[in-house]
C-alpha cells in the first residue's frame, strides 16, 4: 500500500524536471517556427526577387483589387506607414499601381499591374507566408487559446517590444 506522503514528495521532486523538459520542448517548437518562417521568406525572395511581406501584400491586392493603403495595412496586420513603405517598393518595381477612385478623386485605390500578377503566379505558396497560413488553418478555439497563452507569455517576459506587433515578420 502506498503512503500518501511519499507520493507527494516524489511528485514534488519530479515537477521541476518535468517543467524544465516542457520549457525545452516549447523552445524547440519556437525554433522550428522561426526557422520555417525564415526559410519560406528566403525561398520567396530567391524565387521572386522581392521579400515575403511584399509578396503577401501583392496576394492581398490580387484578391481584393481597389483597396486603399489603410485597408491593405489592416489586412496584413501592420501599421499604415509600414504598408505605405511596402507599397512604394512595389510601385518602384512596377508591380502595383495607384489609381484615383472614379467617384471620389481624393481616394487612391491600389491594384497589381500585369507584371505584378505574373510574378505572383510563379511565387511559391503559401503567398501570405507559412505562419499566417498555418494560423488561418487552426480552428477558432485553438487560435483563441493560443492568443491567450501567447499574451500571458509576453506579459512574463522581462523585455518586450510591443512595436514589433505591427511589423512584417520578415523585418524582425
Amino acid at each position: 500500500m502506498r503512503q500518501p506522503g511519499r507520493r507527494r514528495t516524489a511528485a514534488r521532486k519530479t515537477a521541476p524536471a518535468a517543467h524544465a523538459a516542457a520549457v525545452r520542448a516549447v523552445l524547440k517548437d519556437f525554433r522550428v517556427i522561426f526557422s520555417s518562417v525564415r526559410k519560406h521568406f528566403a525561398w520567396l525572395e530567391h524565387a521572386c526577387g522581392i521579400g515575403g511581406a511584399q509578396v503577401w501584400a501583392m496576394a492581398v491586392l490580387a484578391a481584393r483589387p481597389g483597396l486603399r493603403v489603410g485597408d491593405l495595412a489592416a489586412s496584413l496586420s501592420i501599421h499604415q506607414s509600414t504598408a505605405s513603405n511596402l507599397l512604394e517598393k512595389l510601385l518602384r518595381r512596377r508591380l502595383a499601381r495607384r489609381r484615383r477612385d472614379g467617384r471620389d478623386r481624393r481616394v487612391v485605390r491600389l491594384e497589381l499591374t500585369q507584371k505584378g500578377r505574373a510574378l505572383l503566379r510563379r511565387a511559391p505558396r503559401p503567398l501570405e507566408g507559412v505562419l499566417p497560413d498555418a494560423l488561418a488553418r487552426l480552428p477558432h478555439r485553438a487560435l483563441a487559446r493560443l492568443d491567450t497563452d501567447l499574451r500571458r507569455l509576453i506579459r512574463t517576459m522581462q523585455v518586450r517590444d510591443g512595436r514589433a506587433a505591427y511589423l512584417p515578420l520578415a523585418d524582425l
